[in-house]
């Protein structure tokens, strides 16, 4: 099995794109995009000669003052393969406050990870 590898190609007009790699090139990868454990919808995955690419629109919701956190996961693992993570309002220098979100965020994300796993085999 491979790693998946997510790098982010550019952030533009409210879509971020990037660039997955390390799949299999005869299937397109399943990804899960999370914004405050609700799924972004919209999200796309394209073959394209050196991967996947990979489109992700930013909900309306997601913009707002303070910092926001967007996981992306393989859904077939629940592995996070990546983060979306910006901020909007009153930014301070060498800010804290993403490292926290980022965190919050993954917590959550192995929460429910951890409940589904214990549903499966309980």
């Amino acid at each position: 099995m491979s790693t998946l590898v997510l790098t982010k190609t550019k952030l533009k007009q409210g879509v971020w794109e990037g660039l997955l790699t390390g799949a299999d090139k005869d299937t397109l990868p399943k990804l899960d995009v999370t914004h405050e454990g609700k799924a972004v919808q919209d999200v796309t995955v394209t073959a394209v000669d050196t991967g996947h690419a990979v489109r992700v629109p930013i909900p309306q919701d997601a913009i707002s003052d303070g910092v926001q956190t967007m996981l992306i996961a393989d859904a077939d693992t629940g592995a996070r393969i990546g983060s979306i993570t910006f901020m909007a309002g009153e930014v301070l220098a060498d800010d804290l406050r993403v490292e926290v979100e980022l965190l919050r965020a993954e917590l959550d994300m192995l929460k429910r990870a951890f409940r589904r796993h214990c549903l499966e085999t309980g």
